[in-house]
């Protein structure tokens, strides 16, 4: 493609970091580089504990574990997510009650998630789709009046802030992901962030394998052993020392972003004026970390011919999610409330190419194929 949906973007310092780790004689999990990152994180975003995991996915099931998710709870999850937000906790036996999204963006329509608790309710997935935050005020509220967990499923979500609150700080418990599509990535990779006391202990056993190694490596106990359930969620130092590299170009990577993404707002604007299509809608509590930038087609059909237009042009824009309450998977389990919103973007979202080397250039050349297939309608 002359134009990529995404690119992954090397600050330069990368190499010679993987180079350090391996100087240092230990490049698995939790060597000077993962420290580093979690530091980072900890003393940029206020996390009050950042454990990195080889992926949000693990950081999900991670968070799963911890709330002691079994058969029989209930966890309340939008439907307009990528698959991991459920499989988590189905892979706990939980049941999966399916939210709808709102009208102004794929986020949870809060109105809905009180009508969806019961006694059976364990928790809510909250996710901030392209790192738009949700109304968190209203969730939280929820989970406290109810009694529940709120997991925040980060993963499009760094450097984004629900009114001057970062968002992975809110709920109990949080999921970032820095898959290579992601603003800071490190190829895969992923982090669990926790912010309830009572989970800061376990979370540290869970992530190895159930064993308390990290105590012992502290000198806190004078042996290990397997005190839990848990797996293998540490990522590599090698991963890590990616990441870090990523981290300490975070304000520049930010801002060539949403200078990106301010490009697509006006370029296509007229457009959305003209009744054509849909542009973002950012909440006044929410800020706009750039993850990446969608529009609305009118209808399905639209959306494909547009994809083909482009495609023509050797241009990658690809559509997103498909309603989880529908998939090959789940659709036997829905309790079949129709999800309208959820399928509304499921079937009008497309995503343009975006990444940090997008030259003006090839960005006008994507704005003016749209306008001239819109106008040419």
């Amino acid at each position: 493609m002359k134009i990529p949906f995404n690119k992954p973007y090397f600050t330069g310092n990368e190499t010679k970091y993987i180079e350090q780790a391996v100087k240092s004689g230990k490049i698995s999990g939790d060597g000077i580089f993962t420290k580093k990152c979690h530091e980072f994180f900890q003393e940029r975003f206020g996390f009050k504990k950042a454990l990195l995991t080889t992926s949000c996915t693990d950081a999900l099931e991670m968070a799963a574990i911890l709330i002691d998710t079994r058969a029989g709870d209930e966890v309340i999850i939008p439907s307009y997510t990528f698959v991991s937000s459920a499989n988590a906790f189905v892979l706990r036996n939980a049941r999966i009650v399916f939210a709808d999204s709102n009208y102004e963006n794929p986020n949870l329509d809060t109105r809905q998630i009180e009508p969806l608790i019961n006694e059976k309710t364990k928790a809510i997935v909250v996710v901030h789709y392209a790192g738009m935050a949700n109304d968190m005020e209203k969730i939280m509220e929820l989970a406290e009046k109810h009694g529940l967990y709120v997991i925040e499923d980060a993963a499009q979500s760094i450097d984004s802030y629900y009114l001057e609150q970062p968002l992975g700080s809110i709920g109990d418990l949080a999921a970032f992901s820095f898959h290579e599509t992601k603003n800071i990535i490190s190829g895969e990779g992923g982090m669990l962030v926790i912010n309830n006391d009572k989970f800061m202990d376990r979370a540290e056993i869970i992530r190895e394998k159930g064993t308390n190694r990290s105590a012992f490596f502290r000198g806190e106990i004078d042996k290990y052993g397997w005190v839990d359930i848990g797996s293998s969620f540490l990522p590599s130092d090698v991963t890590a020392a990616i990441l870090f590299a990523q981290l300490e170009n975070l304000e520049n990577i930010q801002q060539r972003r949403k200078e990106i993404w301010e490009n697509y707002y006006r370029g296509l604007s007229d457009l959305a004026e003209e009744g054509f299509i849909k542009l973002p809608v950012i909440p006044e509590y929410a800020t706009n970390n750039a993850h990446m930038f969608y529009m609305l087609c009118r209808t399905e059909k639209e959306r494909k011919g547009l994809i083909t237009h482009l495609k023509k042009k050797e241009i990658l824009a690809v559509f997103h999610y498909l309603s989880l309450h529908k998939s090959t998977y789940f659709h036997k389990f829905h309790d079949q409330r129709p999800l309208p919103m959820t399928d509304y973007y499921s079937d009008h979202l497309l995503r343009l190419p975006f990444y940090y080397d997008l030259k003006q250039s090839d960005q006008d050349l994507i704005i003016d194929l749209i306008c001239q297939f819109y106008h040419s309608c």
